[in-house]
């Protein structure tokens, strides 16, 4: 019998040229009928997958023979995608909004690279096919047109409405949020079809908003029956015969302490410290044995599987694990047995870890501890705290010790430590945000992320050398151009990454320049281009080191009962430890099979997570920043674009000063330096730089907040009308654009505030230079979401920028354009980057010859093609373009388009 391992591997072989069925069965010398039988099956169903091709002469061979690739597409709101390549060594395509086909966010597909950017590192491609859909609901709000409805999507992503026929409302009337499932996907111009199944409630109810954020990510909420019954057959408390049935290593005489928040249920590592006669000190890391409760696929363990992680969100927790489990048994609660897995780790003076030990063990905690209750007594802020756990005083004092070597020991070899301020949305009974608070990082917060970060270390390097199938969070070096980009950007505040050869860099290099920045005034700035200049860390079957940990090896070992990935290692580990050290043959080849579907899974579920968390997160800032519209705040510019800047308040919530809202000057963005420069004052804003804004709206459909500057004085009032030769381009106010400039000698065009194009400049035929681009119009550069870009080490960051329109010419989208008759201002080299959200599409200069029209970054149409010119590059003098006038910028339209 042939199998799908033999076949995938014969159509990779450089000599195969694609096959017939019949060709292929003559090759593999298939006589028997129910052998042929089979093999049609395994040709239909990779070719249904999209392992392999079938062309249009019925022959069969692999993608990435045929210059397809397959991946993910990651839509962006403004409409065109870029295809994740499911291999990792292949670089990401663009994809324009025409090539998408039908196909959506998530979706798995098959793309055509169809061009090259001159350095060979940029592609654009478009779907040939897809393979898997990932969308099959969607939510937002119903809009009633007699006959007929729409929904609205509540994720920007999906950018057409969804279309429901009169029979398909399912009840659902105006203004409500419903669950839409999608019956027809969209085919050209005609949009998605879909059936209301539906309706969470009126979107300003309360609990409504919430409730739309867990349809959208599709998260599962309860459990369903034959989960629960397993999850209810399991014991309230361990049975002393099951401890000495066991073979336990009983550590219940020890003194083993919980540390978590006030408000953590799901207590799942406990840890104990004690020097040792020699001086050393042994670490003890003790995880809840949540495996030895969740059997390998039990209905328990598939749940768990397909949720790949706990999700908490700002008013309530999804658990991976049913509360009986996830709160009861496998809890570590005070002064109760509880079954464990321990990671006992001995370190010498130089905190290296000469002797370690991972065993099956039963504990019983002597505490129930919090942060703020440890922070009190070893900063002895309260003698009422200091005096109930006396008996405990000395422990928690030779914990802050290890924990403080550990740290400094792992800064020593180059790990890579954002101290980024993180904050916590509290709310009411009725879930609306009345307060935004600050987490604390104490020092009992870092003695815990010490405590887990060697224990994880450790677990990872035991089962790395013992060569059993394993799961390991890695974090792969920085993308090289992006790591390139970086070092230029620091050097304009004159520092120098150390240490860099060739292209690549040590971690510790990083570290080093976040501590030459501590306290200065640019460290907000280059914090945050180093996050964003990082990849994501990720699960993987194979451990190729931690870059932003500067580690070799890397796990997650510290809590099962919320993360799958620590569920099936905890199960590997009390499998070697039974059988001696090893693994049986079959029990070797199965899980080997395994442990990358599992890793890859349980990425992608973490993401789902991050995302819902975040999206979460900004509603209810949103929310809680309704009432302050016309307060004054003092910020901190967390990050410029080309349509305006982002300011963060003490609060940490974020909002945007738009370019068109900058009304003391004209801007321009210079990519390089990251900074807005003003055309006439020369005035300089960039990130770090602290400024008072005014809350001036907040848009709780998007959940974005607009900042408008406190004090900014309105642009100097110009003739609307100029005189014959000078460059009297007027301003045009809200209401429309300035007339161009003189006849003869052209001179600047008009100017419109409120994103309306300018008139251009002279008059057919008379030399005057082309005419001006409008500023960035209110709403063309909507935030993206956060994090969704590949942020850096273990917390995903990042943020997409997207961009305003550009000006005259074929300048990058990312331009901010004035028209002065030379093209539109382009800083720096044309670029293609997911993570920025943008897409420049040329270098400008004379007509880029591209097949399609302009768009802007806005997806809005900016004529121009062939006559558009880049600055100082004037078309030839024969063909007059743009207008006729030498260097016109050729705009035909510029004008938003408005939803249904």
């Amino acid at each position: 019998m042939i199998t799908e391992t033999e076949l995938l591997a014969f159509m990779r072989e450089t000599a195969y040229k694609p096959m017939t069925y019949q060709e292929l069965e003559e090759h593999f010398q298939i006589t028997d009928a129910a052998e042929f039988k089979e093999f049609l099956k395994l040709l239909n169903r990779l070719e249904q997958s999209g392992q392999i091709i079938l062309t249009r002469t019925n022959r069969y061979g692999v993608p990435e023979r045929m210059d397809l690739v397959r991946g993910r597409l990651q839509a962006h709101a403004k409409g065109f995608a870029f295809l994740i390549p499911e291999d990792r060594e292949h670089p990401d395509v663009y994809v324009h909004a025409n090539d998408l086909k039908s196909a959506m966010n998530g979706d798995t597909v098959l793309v055509r690279v169809s061009s090259k950017s001159a350095g060979g590192g940029k592609l654009e491609g478009e779907v040939v096919r897809i393979v898997n859909r990932a969308v099959t609901q969607v939510v937002g709000v119903f809009q009633h047109n007699e006959t007929y409805g729409f929904v609205i999507p509540d994720d920007k992503r999906i950018n057409r409405d969804i279309f429901i026929a009169q029979e398909n409302f399912g009840g659902a009337v105006n203004g409500e949020k419903v669950v839409a499932r999608i019956i027809n996907y969209p085919e050209g111009r005609s949009a998605a079809e879909g059936e209301v199944i539906e309706i969470l409630g009126h979107m300003d109810d309360p609990g409504v908003d919430i409730l739309s954020i867990i349809r959208k990510h599709q998260l599962p909420e309860a459990f369903p029956d034959d989960v629960m019954a397993e999850a209810q057959e399991a014991p309230d408390v361990i049975a002393e015969e099951e401890i000495a049935k066991q073979g336990r290593r009983d550590l219940r005489n020890k003194v083993i302490v919980t540390i978590d928040g006030e408000d953590a249920k799901d207590l799942d590592d406990a840890v104990h410290v004690e020097r040792l006669p020699n001086g050393n000190i042994q670490l003890g890391v003790h995880i809840a044995d949540v495996g030895y409760y969740v059997r390998e696929s039990s209905k328990l363990d598939q749940e768990a599987y397909n949720r790949g992680c706990s999700v908490y969100l700002v008013d309530r927790v999804i658990p991976m694990l049913p509360h009986r489990l996830s709160n009861g048994i496998c809890s570590l609660n005070p002064k109760v047995d509880r079954f464990t897995l321990s990671c006992e780790m001995e370190f010498d003076e130089q905190m290296k870890v000469v002797k370690h030990d991972i065993f099956t063990s039963v504990i019983r905690t002597t505490e129930r501890m919090t942060y703020t209750n440890v922070r009190k007594i070893l900063q002895k802020e309260d003698p009422e705290v200091t005096e109930r756990y006396s008996h405990l005083g000395d422990t928690f004092e030779l914990m802050r010790e290890l924990a403080l070597k550990l740290r400094s020991n792992r800064m020593r070899r180059g790990a890579v430590d954002f101290d980024f301020e993180e904050s916590k949305v509290i709310v009411d009974e009725n879930g609306k945000a009345i307060d935004i608070v600050k987490r604390e990082r104490s020092i009992a917060e870092q003695i815990i992320e010490e405590f887990m970060l060697a224990a994880n270390e450790t677990v990872a390097e035991h089962f790395h050398w013992l060569k059993v199938p394993f799961i390991y969070r890695i974090h792969e070096d920085p993308d090289q151009e992006k790591l390139m980009n970086f070092m230029a950007f620091v050097a304009n505040f004159g520092y120098a990454v150390k240490g860099g050869k060739g292209n690549k860099v040590h971690p510790r290099a990083l570290q080093t320049l976040l501590e030459d920045i501590q306290g200065t005034k640019e460290q907000t700035v280059i914090s945050t281009m180093m996050l964003r200049s990082m990849k994501q860390a990720k699960y993987d079957a194979e451990s190729t080191g931690h870059f932003g940990l500067a580690a070799e090896f890397y796990t997650h070992f510290t809590s099962p009962i919320r993360r799958y990935p620590d569920l099936v290692i905890h199960r590997v580990i009390r499998e070697v430890i039974e059988h001696g050290g090893a693994l049986p043959e079959a029990r070797q080849e199965y899980l080997a099979s395994r442990m990358q579907e599992i890793a890859q899974q349980s990425s992608e579920r973490e993401r789902v997570a991050v995302d819902a968390e975040r999206d979460t997160e900004q509603l209810k800032k949103a929310e809680f920043m309704l009432d302050k519209v016309g307060e004054e705040f003092p910020g901190i510019i967390s990050s410029v674009t080309s349509f305006g800047m982002f300011i963060e308040l003490e609060n940490t919530v974020e909002g945007l000063i738009r370019l068109s809202a900058m009304t003391d000057d004209y801007y321009h963005f210079h990519e390089q330096h990251m900074a807005l420069i003003g055309e006439r004052t020369s005035k300089i804003y960039r990130i770090g730089d602290e400024v008072k804004i005014r809350v001036a709206r907040v848009n709780m459909d998007d959940h974005t907040i607009d900042f408008e500057m406190v004090d900014m004085k309105p642009r100097r009032r110009e003739n609307g009308n100029g005189g014959r030769d000078g460059n009297g381009g007027g301003f045009g106010a809200a209401g429309g654009a300035g007339r161009g400039g003189g006849k003869r000698s052209g001179g600047k065009g008009g100017f419109a505030a409120s994103g309306k194009p300018g008139r251009g400049g002279g008059k057919a035929g008379r030399g005057g230079a082309g005419g001006g681009a409008a500023d960035a119009a209110p709403g063309s550069g909507k935030r993206g979401k956060r994090g969704a870009g590949r942020g850096g080490s273990d917390a995903p960051g990042g943020r997409r920028s997207d961009t305003a329109s550009g000006g005259g010419g074929s300048a990058p989208a990312v331009s901010f354009g004035f028209g002065s008759g030379k093209g539109g201002y382009a800083p720096g080299p044309a670029a293609l980057s997911r993570d920025s959200g943008s897409y420049r599409s040329g270098e400008g200069g004379k007509g880029s010859g591209s097949r399609r029209k302009k768009t802007s970054a806005s997806g809005v149409f900016v004529g121009g093609g062939a006559g558009a010119s880049d600055e100082g590059t004037a078309p030839s003098p024969r063909k007059k373009r743009g207008g006729k006038g030498k260097g016109g910028n050729g705009t035909a339209a510029f004008v938003r388009k408005k939803k249904k």
